[in-house]
């Protein structure tokens, strides 16, 4: 049964794959609606006039006066509630509505909501395999994936749900079974007055949640909670009551809740102390919505990381191959240095250079010193690299991936890491960052066993 009025007339504005979600639903619902999109030229336009030729569809400026003929718009993240239109559509009493506020009104199984500046992508798809491997029927998407309405199903049991900022923008009540804001840091100040607005932004996943999860280590996650809330936590710093956090036993480290050990920090395929800090996360996540230790723990034991995000690929005569191809910047691959670096008995074999988008490379120097036995070097600005690394550990200069893979895996020495963080993009060489990942895998996978 429908939960909305069919009597009324919605637009959806903004024709994008969360737009393209809402056109769906409410063409399933049976009510009224059109569509708006700023763009002339909008990426889902040919999809919506082929499969809803009867749909009326608006490209360009947007109009007030047409929308102020909704009694409810549903806006797409990626366009600011602070648009003038809206604005005016909204002093006439129009309500500025989203996918997520809708899908939250029409979901039958509990939701875990995720949100934060930094992992929650990584998160949510362990919540995700976590569900899986105790037996749930679970749906994971929101931001990350699928988007949100187009997971509604009445087998469903659980929700794993990624949110950004701009989506939460226009949800009023999420009414989530656990949420968590897992950090805040500067993010989008260019569509934020300031850090506090982002931050208010972020915090609405927390309305009508019926159990928190709060990030000891980062202030700004906690929300502001009435008494009597179920409040769990998790941080790189020792458990207590209803506390996740890291035990340590005889130089062993180990992911702990309250006082008691889970799991060796040494058998998790993603490595580094944000890892160890996004396990916890998901655990404390799981924990709150009943799913047994256990298969949480084999779950966590499985995986592997997202696609080209620190991602390990394989072992091979003691050293371990991670693609971190994302990391097309100097702060990417700073973290992954000292993260994984910082981790391992070994040294990193590092492979960086691409397009550096002119950017200052010197702040690599220390780490690359501290933490890796030699530098692979490729592509357009590798000798920019070789510059600001100076005689911090040998480099060496290759044409291909191929050959750096190869280059890399003679230098590498037991308990050593090989890793792909190029602090570059990759458009001098590839088509995107997913095609130098795809091909370093590769590479990794051709060495002879």
């Amino acid at each position: 049964m429908s939960l909305i009025a069919s009597d009324q007339f919605r637009i959806v504005v903004g024709l994008g794959k969360s737009g393209m979600s809402l056109v769906r639903f409410l063409a399933r619902q049976g009510v009224r609606f059109a569509v708006a999109d700023s763009r002339v030229n909008p990426p889902e336009l040919a999809t919506l006039q082929r499969d809803y030729p009867q749909v009326e569809v608006r490209c360009g400026e947007l109009d007030a006066e047409f929308l102020s003929r909704a009694s409810e718009l549903y806006v797409s993240p990626g366009l600011a509630i602070a648009t003038p239109a809206l604005q005016e559509a909204a002093k006439r009493g129009v309500k500025l509505s989203g996918d997520i506020d809708l899908f939250a009104r029409h979901a039958k199984a509990p939701i875990v909501a995720i949100t934060g500046s930094n992992a929650k992508s990584t998160v949510t798809s362990l919540v995700g395999e976590m569900a899986t491997a105790a037996g749930k029927r679970v749906a994971v998407g929101g931001n990350l994936g699928t988007p949100a309405l187009d997971l509604l199903a009445d087998d469903v049991e659980l929700y794993v749900i990624e949110l950004s900022s701009f989506q939460l923008e226009t949800t009023d009540q999420l009414n989530a079974e656990v949420a968590t804001c897992l950090n805040v840091s500067e993010d989008h100040m260019d569509r934020y007055s300031g850090l506090p607005a982002y931050h208010l932004a972020k915090h609405r996943i927390f309305r009508g949640a019926r159990q928190v999860v709060v990030n000891r280590d980062d202030a700004l996650s906690r929300p502001l909670i009435g008494e009597g809330l179920p409040c769990w936590t998790f941080g790189l710093g020792k458990p207590d009551f209803k506390r996740f956090g890291l035990l340590e036993e005889d130089g062993v480290k180990h992911l702990a809740f309250q006082f008691d050990k889970l799991l060796p920090v040494s058998e998790l395929k993603i490595r580094g102390a944000h890892n160890q800090s996004n396990a916890l996360a998901a655990l404390a996540l799981g924990h709150a919505v009943g799913l047994p230790f256990a298969p949480m723990l084999q779950a966590l034991k499985s995986f592997t990381g997202l696609a080209h995000r620190c991602q390990w690929l394989r072992e091979r005569d003691g050293v371990n191959y991670y693609d971190d191809s994302k990391a097309t910047n100097v702060g990417a691959a700073l973290a992954a240095i000292e993260g994984l670096g910082s981790d391992i008995a070994g040294k990193l074999v590092l492979v960086a250079g691409g397009d550096g988008k002119g950017a200052d490379f010197t702040a690599l120097r220390a780490p690359v010193e501290r933490f890796c036995r030699a530098v692979v070097l490729l592509g357009r600005d590798a000798e920019l690299l070789a510059s600001a690394l100076g005689d911090a550990v040998p480099l060496l200069r290759v044409a291909s991936l191929e050959a750096a893979v190869q280059r890399a895996a003679e230098l590498a020495q037991p308990g050593d890491a090989v890793l792909l963080s190029p602090a570059c993009a990759s458009l001098d060489m590839f088509k995107n960052f997913e095609e130098r990942g795809r091909l370093f895998a590769q590479a990794v996978e051709a060495l002879s066993r």
